[in-house]
């Protein structure tokens, strides 16, 4: 599998970015020609051959000129710009829109555009479609947005990976005035991304890098396994401790997985005075809310109180509505959470016929060879009770069944998995 991972140490920007990409194998004329199907006017792009830190990239710029500081095209409708920063979201995606561009460079491209129309009009309590854009707005940046969407879409990776993202330090100038790094549209870009703050002293991670990622990858993680088979630098501006490079790989999965492998969240609480019959209720709400895992372990507390802890394995989106049961349906005044890995078998449930009807069971495999199976426990309570014979006679049916098969020679089918 084809995968394209940013290794974002020193952050993002849109023309690190390009830098990147074209360093990576994406053609300079072939993203040239591409661009020139927008209707944008009155900017050279530069491209050559650059360092920092000893680390040898491609720097892109977008050099404006003087005599076309605003967008030309049919898109305007004869309404005036005296500066590029006037353009508003919905211009813009009527501009892309109506372009000649291939239509996934047109989808991603305004997905990209999105993430920051819909971050400019939180912070400014406006419509989406009334945001003016004052950063994206510009020339430089429809083209390092557009852009991009163009070499992704040449470079077509199965799947894009980003590591934890460095968003800079110290402060920003923008259109409203002097801000803390990172800029309140890259924060709220940002949201539910793994994120460092204050390696440099400077914006490292832009508004345009932030939407960037937030619209294209599919997994944050630092966490990797695959075979690089090119790495691309993008070069930035600046010139700080760390090199200014954006790093990008385009890697191949590496071979067969042997079991699957993430990251959870286990929250959990300290309980010594509620009332016991509430566990089974405050479990089956935990496991509706999407809980992996429920479980309780007697605990001594201070006083040598007898207690119970209450913990909930589950993934990082389902924190919330877990949280808001254990605060709702239990006595405690306070959580905490750590992560942690999880690693699974393969695994299939197929359905087998005993005596009794049919049953399902589960069976899990490593390096895609069959190692164990067990019965639903639900099915088996099910068939006992509607035939009122002992759940332990449905189970030995099953293994009887079971050890009819030669399940050394079951192998794991990856459309089967569950």
């Amino acid at each position: 599998m084809r995968i394209l991972y940013y290794d974002c140490f020193a952050g993002i920007s849109g023309d690190m970015n390009l830098g990147a990409m074209i360093d990576l194998g994406v053609e300079p004329e072939y993203l040239k020609n591409e661009l020139s199907k927008l209707p944008v006017h009155g900017y050279e792009l530069k491209i050559r051959k650059d360092i920092r830190k000893g680390i040898t990239g491609t720097k892109v710029q977008v050099v404006i000129d003087a005599h076309h500081e605003h967008l030309h095209g049919d898109h305007q409708h004869g309404h005036e710009h005296h500066h590029h920063h006037h353009s508003s979201y919905s211009e813009i995606r009527q501009m892309i829109s109506e372009s000649r561009l291939d239509n996934e460079v047109k989808e991603l491209s305004i997905a990209i555009f999105s993430r920051v129309a819909e971050a400019e009009a939180k912070v400014h309590n406006k419509a989406v479609d009334e945001v003016h854009f004052h950063e994206v707005g510009a020339i430089d940046s429809i083209v390092d947005i557009v852009g991009a969407a163009i070499c992704l879409n040449s470079l077509a990776p199965v799947e894009i990976q980003c590591s934890t993202v460095e968003l800079g330090g110290g402060s920003v100038r923008c259109a409203h005035g002097i801000y803390p790094v990172p800029a309140p549209a890259t924060a709220e870009i940002m949201k539910d991304i793994p994120v460092r703050k204050g390696t440099v002293d400077y914006e490292a991670t832009t508004p345009t890098g932030a939407a960037i990622l937030a619209a294209c990858v599919g997994q944050f993680t630092d966490k990797t396994r695959f075979k690089i088979l090119k790495t691309g630098y993008g070069i930035g501006s600046r010139d700080a401790e760390i090199p200014n490079v954006l790093r990008v790989f385009l890697c191949e999965s590496a071979g067969e997985k042997d079991q699957d492998t993430s990251t959870s969240t286990i929250i959990e609480c300290n309980i010594d005075d509620m009332n016991p019959e509430f566990y089974d209720y405050i479990i089956d709400s935990l496991f509706a809310a999407g809980a992996k895992d429920v479980f309780i372990t007697p605990v001594i507390m201070k006083k040598t109180r007898p207690a119970v802890k209450l913990s909930v394995l589950c993934e990082p989106g389902d924190e919330k509505r877990v949280n808001e049961i254990l605060f709702r349906e239990t006595s405690t005044i306070g959580l905490r959470k750590y992560s942690v890995d999880r690693t699974i078998l393969d695994r299939k449930t197929e359905t087998i016929k005993t005596i009794y009807g049919e049953i399902r069971v589960k069976s899990a495999f490593y390096k895609g060879a069959w190692i164990k199976s067990k019965p639903e426990y639900d099915d088996c309570l099910k068939t006992a009770r509607s035939q009122g014979i002992p759940v332990s006679q449905i189970y030995q049916e099953v293994e009887k069944e079971l050890s009819k098969k030669d399940l050394t020679d079951h192998h794991y089918e990856p459309g089967l998995f569950e």
